[in-house]
């Protein structure tokens, strides 16, 4: 089970309204909007990304990581370096 199963419901709807933002941007561009609305947009859709990102996060590390510390050895280290890369990945 993914660490994110009690969200699942919660992550998809988030991401079907990002879904229709970033169709919405497509079409913003279609329709030769300003400039700086377009930037706004996409502003947006960049926050609610993070947004989900994070609840991502929250949720591997209180599940699939407090899993593997719980266990320890390799497994803790192996899940470790695994979230410190994602979060460098992240804050990029």
């Amino acid at each position: 089970m993914n660490g994110y199963a009690g969200d699942k419901e919660n992550i998809q709807k988030r991401m079907h309204r990002i879904e229709g933002q970033v169709k919405a941007i497509g079409r913003m561009v279609d329709d030769d909007r300003y400039c700086i609305d377009i930037l706004t947009q996409i502003a947006a859709v960049e926050s609610a990304l993070k947004s989900v990102s994070m609840l991502l996060l929250d949720d591997h590390l209180d599940h699939c990581v407090r899993e593997a510390v719980e266990q320890g050895g390799q497994v803790a280290d192996t899940k470790l370096q695994e979230v410190s890369e994602a979060v460098s990945r992240l804050v990029k």
